[in-house]
């Protein structure tokens, strides 16, 4: 009978044990990011980060294969239009030019002597012209005296009709050798050709000294003595040092709101400066879309060309919405779970919460919480296994 009433009393106590719920965790209060549910005006923001860049930049790059002579300037010089940032050297350029200039002038020449020639041509067809109608002219006073056959009258019209058209012809040829709208003969276009590839050879004779091209800073060159250059290699960068551009790398998922025109707060880490968004890259790169900003108004001292900058995008404005501190992993319209702090902040349990817009540092809540109501904001992953947390 003991042994009995020990069994039914050892089942009964492990119904009980059963029955218990685990220990809730304990976590530390100080070490939480706790927000209170708000309600009233929100404004909905997107942050990027990026660097100032300048607006005027120039690239110039190199015409022809060349090799590097001399460098004049380096980075971080201010230059004027004309100034000569390296000399470069190409000696078959250089012998290229010269044929050019001497095919120039032998165009230049034949279409002198074809010219003229055309002009002795259309001077005697002119002429015999004349002659002509004068040959006619008499016979037919001829033919009306009666000295003069009707078929010599009629060989010399023919004559002077045949001589007319020459003369035509050569008058045709002759307005060839002009330019009038937009038709240009064989001999003048000889000339232009030539006229133009001599222009072109010199442009990249004179391209052989690297003129900065505009008034500002030489920011890159990457170029070394005897280094040998191919065309379209980057030579030298000038940019004006004002003004400056804010240029923001924003999360893809973010950028889809943002529009052309909307206002930018600008950090430079010495000062905010406001801005309007510019353009928007339409590619996406390594997740991110760059985003352009002006600056507008004086920047603070120490503002330079690639100097680290913060940028806040500011969307949108709600005069009445339910929101409260971002948690961590929080999306626009999507649903999380979160820890509510209960009344008495003794403990904290998990509850699902529907989301609306999301900013930088705040989100809309459409449903699960309401005004005055605290959750942990930090990230709660490892209490991923439990609904209730203590707090202490």
């Amino acid at each position: 009978m003991v042994a009995g009433a020990s069994g039914v009393g050892l089942l009964a106590l492990s119904i009980g044990l059963a029955g218990i719920k685990p220990a809730a965790p304990v976590a530390d209060r100080s070490s939480l990011l706790i927000d209170s549910v708000k309600r009233g005006a929100m404004v909905f923001q997107v942050r990027g980060t990026g660097t100032l860049v300048p607006v005027d930049v120039r690239m110039i790059t190199a015409q022809v294969p060349c090799k590097v002579e001399r460098i004049l300037m380096v980075p971080g010089t201010a230059v004027t239009e004309g100034s000569i940032i390296a000399e470069l050297s190409a000696p078959e350029l250089q012998q290229a030019a010269e044929d050019a200039f001497w095919q120039m002038r032998r165009a230049e020449a034949d279409y002198e002597v074809d010219r003229l020639n055309q002009r002795a041509a259309l001077d005697a067809a002119r002429a015999n012209s004349r002659e002509a109608e004068a040959v006619l002219v008499a016979m037919e006073r001829l033919q009306k005296e009666g000295m003069q056959s009707d078929l010599d009258v009629l060989r010399a019209r023919v004559k002077a009709e045949e001589v007319a058209g020459r003369l035509a012809a050569e008058e045709a040829r002759m307005s060839l050798f002009e330019t009038k709208g937009g038709q240009v003969g064989p001999a003048r276009a000889r000339l232009e050709q030539a006229k133009a590839l001599h222009a072109l050879r010199r442009e990249q004779m004179a391209s052989l000294k690297v003129r900065a091209g505009m008034g500002g800073i030489l920011q890159l060159l990457p170029l070394q003595v005897g280094q040998q250059v191919m065309p379209g290699a980057n030579l030298a960068k000038v940019a004006k040092p004002r003004p400056l551009k804010a240029e923001l790398k924003v999360s893809e998922t973010q950028a889809k709101d943002i529009l052309v025109g909307q206002t930018v707060d600008i950090d430079t880490r010495n000062g905010v400066v406001k801005g309007k968004v510019l353009r928007i890259d339409p590619a996406v790169l390594n997740g991110t879309v760059t985003v352009d900003a002006s600056v507008e108004g004086d920047l603070p001292r120490g503002a330079r060309p690639d100097l680290s900058v913060e940028g806040v995008v500011e969307l949108d404005r709600a005069a009445n919405a339910l929101f409260t501190g971002r948690p961590v992993f929080a999306q626009s319209f999507g649903s999380i779970t979160v820890f509510k702090v209960s009344a008495d902040g003794s403990e904290a349990l998990r509850v699902k919460v529907r989301l609306g817009r999301a900013s930088v540092s705040t989100v809309e809540i459409l449903d699960g919480l309401k005004e005055g109501e605290q959750i942990i904001l930090s990230d709660t992953s490892h209490y991923d296994a439990v609904d209730r947390i203590r707090l202490k």
